[in-house]
């Protein structure tokens, strides 16, 4: 078959076209396989990447579960319907008839930092449930079950191992389960030797026990029972003077407090669960404050109905060395000294007039020390505070 000029001209530019297209093809060709040469020569030759290798250690993680288990099966009763180790922690509630939960949570803070410098763990865990007991005990609450969440960046058994050993004894005094929580290891975010811990309580009352300080009225007596110490709060203003300010070492031992510092910073956040109980069961407690983050200034008046305001009587109980010398140390405003430390008071109760003899006697029986540190009177019009100090 004869072809025209054109068609000619279009056949050549066509075989062309494909020659230097397979030219082409053939240039990437080469370009791609030195390329990929290229890379692959620059890839280093590795061993397989393990999860420990990103800074987790499950066996780690296995021996301190088994720590935990060791130490939260003592704490088991019979209500508590599943091991350490489900995916869900399962209780069974008895003995109410009309319950009504109450639950808290809540951490440490930086109390923790103390127990990292001084390589002492065996007691945060308890300050963490005996600060959750107080906070549903005010409510009229007995705790059911506690869970925990540690977290750290690298997981060392041992140290887990005592934390949890702390819970375990607090939950064991108070009569409360530690039937789950959370053991999370988490590379980067915390510094080496450092952990982060929390815990979630639930109690249980009867609705027509449930304390809410609505029966309060004028006149009622505020009774304060002692705390061992700073408990859980005021720990950043107390480290920066202790540590900054006065430059002691958290071995130092310190005169005014007979003590290190270590030791006095480290004493267990106290439980009332018992004193709060019996009071209760004698009809003589009208309504409780757990003198935590906020002093006996914000705290006090969380029990109060609206109208009422607490008037607290200065010098009418000891103040603790301990507050005293921080005081002296950073020249801590009044304001300011009573909104962030607890002054040697770790729960004040309102206790109507009329059965002032019989809380004494139930405390007393309980050799539970206490101190009358003033009375609940009507809230002056126009005035916002709720807390006058005399």
């Amino acid at each position: 078959m004869m072809t025209t000029a054109v068609e000619g001209v279009c056949a050549m530019s066509a075989e062309n076209g494909a020659k230097r297209q397979t030219q082409v093809s053939r240039k990437r060709k080469r370009m791609i396989v030195r390329h990929s040469k290229l890379v692959v020569d620059k890839m280093p030759v590795t061993r397989p990447i393990r999860y420990r290798d990103a800074g987790v250690n499950i066996d780690e993680a296995d021996r301190a579960v088994g720590f935990i288990k060791q130490s939260a099966r003592k704490t088991f009763t019979s209500r508590v319907m599943t091991d350490i180790g489900s995916f869900g922690a399962g209780y069974k509630l008895t003995g109410f008839k009309r319950p009504v939960l109450i639950s808290s949570a809540d951490g440490v803070g930086t109390k923790l930092k103390v127990a990292f410098m001084s390589g002492k763990h065996d007691t945060v865990g308890q300050c963490l449930v005996n600060h959750c007991v107080n906070d549903i005990a005010v409510q009229g609450a007995v705790p059911q079950f506690f869970l925990d969440y540690f977290a750290v960046g690298k997981l060392n058994a041992d140290v887990a191992g005592q934390v949890v050993a702390g819970l375990a004894k607090a939950c064991g005094e108070n009569g409360c389960s530690l039937i789950g929580g959370e053991t999370a290891e988490m590379p980067g975010l915390y510094a080496d030797g450092e952990y982060d811990l929390a815990g979630f309580i639930v109690g249980a009352v009867e609705q027509s026990r449930l304390l809410t300080g609505k029966k309060l009225k004028a006149g009622d007596v505020l009774l304060g029972l002692p705390s061992t110490g700073l408990h859980t709060n005021g720990y950043s203003l107390a480290r920066k003077l202790f540590f900054e300010v006065a430059g002691h070492k958290v071995n130092s031992f310190v005169k005014e407090l007979d003590c290190t510092v270590a030791e006095e910073l480290l004493k267990v956040h106290k439980s009332y669960l018992k004193p709060i109980q019996k009071l209760m069961a004698a009809g003589a407690l009208g309504g409780a404050a757990h003198i935590t983050g906020g002093g006996i200034t914000d705290n006090t008046p969380r029990m109060l109905p609206a109208g009422l305001a607490a008037e607290i009587k200065l010098g009418s109980w000891p103040v603790l060395p301990v507050f005293e010398l921080l005081r002296r140390l950073g020249s801590v405003p009044d304001d300011d000294y009573r909104r962030t430390f607890n002054l040697g008071l770790g729960m004040i109760l309102a206790v109507p007039e009329a059965k002032l003899d019989k809380a004494r006697r139930t405390l007393k029986r309980l050799k539970e020390p206490f101190y009358e540190v003033g009375r609940v009177v009507k809230q002056s019009r126009g005035k916002k505070e709720r807390v006058f100090y005399k």
